[in-house]
């Protein structure tokens, strides 16, 4: 019990829960306060590579095998599992549209890269080793989710619907009649963002520099990673600071509880599927992170072009405001001290 209480307390005072505290403070006092974009583009683009640098070097020393396959298995059934889940739960215990369901519960099975990358940080300063190949688990999360969410979309519209018209720029919606154009352009608009190719070069970087890569992901993780990080989530702290603002004049409790509940649950559950399964307590708690968290990044921009008539300040703002901070502030330390 004591150990568990020292593991919780060491990461609840990591410095990267300070600078996201400090940044959201910072904004709340001061909506004027901010990074420049460019800087948080940067800073973003960097964690991004230094993070698949290290999964690739990992998975060139380990080699792959079954592990690492069932491994990836399992992480898509979490995706999807995670997306079916939220939609079910969404359209039981609030009068969201379908469409309006479907956007959101494809954020909360997708992930976030850095919920994640805080998570491999705080297994690193308790001494919880992991498997660093993990980062592709990761990298496998984000299309079965958007895909999943899209086919429930579909299937939820009513029978003889035809595609919706086109959204602005062109775009057609998702419809039973349609041409399943959303998919393809949603998946491609995925494929396309820069975060998900500098990840994916990365991790072939450092599967292909062999001992190479090995050597430079340690410089990485104990150099300028940790510092990155924290300056990074300094400013997501001041972008949710700000946002809160917004969310106070709309709140929806029982979306606000979604948002919180359905990913918490999610973790847990995870942390004892993945210990029935055999997975180590540090791949166990970063599976149950990326159950966890909810995407900001590549699945809006995909339910931006498959499913426009989805209401963007629903799936935009209770990630980044309420799921984020809830998994920094008390979600991690619950799933490493759960796993451990």
């Amino acid at each position: 019990m004591d150990a568990a209480l020292q593991l919780a307390f060491t990461t609840l005072t990591s410095p990267m829960l300070i600078f996201f505290a400090v940044g959201a403070g910072l904004a709340l006092m001061s909506r004027e306060i901010a990074m420049p974009p460019a800087l948080s583009r940067a800073l973003g683009l960097v964690l991004i590579f230094a993070i698949g640098v290290k999964g690739g070097a990992s998975l060139g020393a380990h080699g792959l095998d079954q592990q690492v396959l069932f491994a990836g298995l399992f992480g898509v059934f979490l995706s999807i599992a995670m997306t079916v889940l939220g939609f079910a739960a969404l359209r039981r215990t609030t009068a969201l549209p379908k469409a309006d369901a479907a956007a959101v519960a494809a954020h909360y099975g997708s992930i976030s890269i850095v919920t994640f990358a805080t998570m491999t940080l705080l297994l690193k300063m308790n001494g919880v080793a992991y498997d660093g190949w993990m980062v592709a688990v990761a990298a496998l999360m984000e299309a079965p989710a958007i895909l999943t969410a899209l086919v429930i979309a579909r299937l939820a519209q009513p029978a003889g619907a035809t595609a919706m018209p086109a959204a602005a720029g062109g775009v057609a919606t998702m419809g039973s009649g349609g041409q399943g154009g959303g998919f393809g352009r949603a998946l491609g608009l995925v494929a396309q963002d820069r975060g998900v190719q500098l990840l994916l070069a990365a991790f072939a970087l450092g599967w292909l520099a062999g001992e190479v890569g090995v050597g430079y992901e340690q410089d990485i993780a104990f150099g300028l990673f940790p510092a990155i990080l924290c300056i990074f989530l300094l400013d997501q702290g001041l972008v949710v600071g700000r946002r809160l603002y917004r969310l106070a004049k709309r709140f929806e409790r029982k979306l606000a509880l979604f948002a919180v509940a359905m990913p918490f649950a999610g973790g847990l559950a995870t942390v004892l599927i993945g210990a029935l399964l055999g997975f180590s307590a540090g791949n166990t708690a970063l599976f149950a992170t990326l159950a966890g968290s909810a995407s900001y990044i590549a699945a809006p921009a995909a339910m931006r072009v498959a499913l426009p008539e989805a209401r963007p300040e629903l799936y935009l703002t209770f990630p980044l405001c309420l799921t984020l901070p809830f998994n920094l502030i008390l979600g991690l330390p619950v799933y490493l001290v759960a796993a451990s």
